[in-house]
């Protein structure tokens, strides 16, 4: 199963492709590890990035879209343009989506912690929220 994990973050849609295999986890290489919106009034940005995504998920044979859940009040809680970023991603056709709850993250990570930095599968440090959550979905 090749999953795309993604961490919103402000107008930053942060991603890591990540693919089980006889189980086995395998970093693929992507041509993008970050998606941003500039104006998140315009639905002419909020359509190109959903087409982008989309175009990304059907090059990459990406099976399911992990997004890592964020709070919708209080301190941590997520911007605007996060949440139309959000419903963007499930919108698309053709791709499955589910968001994964803190606490399934957090008691999956628990169970199978993740025994690899990010410098060794080669990913930046903006992507370790994106990483974690595609780990926790896969030793779920």
């Amino acid at each position: 199963m090749r999953i795309c994990a993604v961490d919103l973050k402000s107008n930053e849609a942060n991603i890591c492709l990540l693919e089980l295999t006889q189980g086995l986890f395998d970093v693929p290489d992507c041509r993008a590890r970050k998606f941003t919106i500039t104006d998140g009034a315009s639905g002419e940005q909020i359509r190109h990035f959903q087409k982008q995504f989309a175009k990304l998920m059907e090059d990459y044979k990406i099976d399911k879209i992990v997004i890592r859940e964020r709070p919708m009040k209080g301190k941590f809680a997520g911007s605007a343009i996060g949440f139309k970023m959000e419903a963007a991603l499930q919108l698309i056709d053709g791709v499955d989506c589910e968001i994964m709850t803190a606490s399934e993250m957090k008691e999956s990570l628990k169970r199978n912690p993740v025994m690899v930095s990010l410098k060794e599968v080669g990913l930046k440090q903006f992507q370790e929220q994106a990483f974690q959550t595609a780990c926790a979905y896969l030793n779920k």
